[in-house]
């Protein structure tokens, strides 16, 4: 994709804001798996935080910030590690001890509640929390050839999880026909 907002030539654009996001994890000999999710934040011109005396020069992070999770094949959280390398202000590096409240629960159906439901808010980095969502989706992936019995499984019912859970496993589209013809619904049977 080109970096221009439009084909129009008469526009100009100034770069102001850089955000990186990325998630990296690893499979490990104890049989568990970690993933690592990470922010940055840079600007290309001098930043000063809001009431505060000090200057963040261009292309010097405002934010770096790293949250990892140990996990299981189950997404059952064990371990949840933070590390907060640039910040705005003092108070930030409390932000990832309210982290901790996600030991034990699974990053499976519900993630989002279970995140409004353990993170406080007022209590939480909200880089480190926005980090999350998207950690866990990441985490997925990331272990899809380790679950692959596990999406390709039933819930009580017998019907397959992964059934309606996306695009490409909407239950009138081909991938459903050809992995379970029995949940497959045409597409005038929705």
């Amino acid at each position: 994709m080109s970096d221009r907002a439009t084909d129009d030539d008469a526009i100009t654009r100034e770069e102001l804001h850089l955000r990186a996001i990325s998630f990296r994890s690893w499979r490990r000999s104890d049989g568990l798996f970690e993933i690592l999710g990470s922010v940055t934040d840079t600007k290309t011109h001098t930043f000063t935080p809001l009431a505060e005396t000090r200057t963040v020069p261009p292309g010097e992070p405002i934010h770096e910030m790293y949250v990892k999770l140990v996990f299981d094949l189950d997404m059952r959280i064990h371990a949840v590690l933070t590390d907060i390398r640039a910040f705005p202000y003092a108070q930030c590096p409390g932000g990832g001890a309210t982290l901790q409240g996600l030991v034990g629960a699974s990053m499976a159906r519900g993630w989002n509640n279970t995140l409004r439901e353990r993170l406080d808010r007022s209590e939480t980095c909200t880089h480190l929390r926005e980090l999350l969502t998207p950690l866990a989706s990441a985490a997925f992936q990331a272990v899809s050839a380790f679950r692959f019995d596990r999406i390709l499984g039933a819930e009580d019912g017998g019907r397959p999880v992964h059934i309606d859970t996306c695009y490409a496993y909407n239950a009138s589209r081909d991938r459903v026909r050809k992995l379970w013809p029995k949940f497959h619904r045409p597409v005038g049977d929705l």
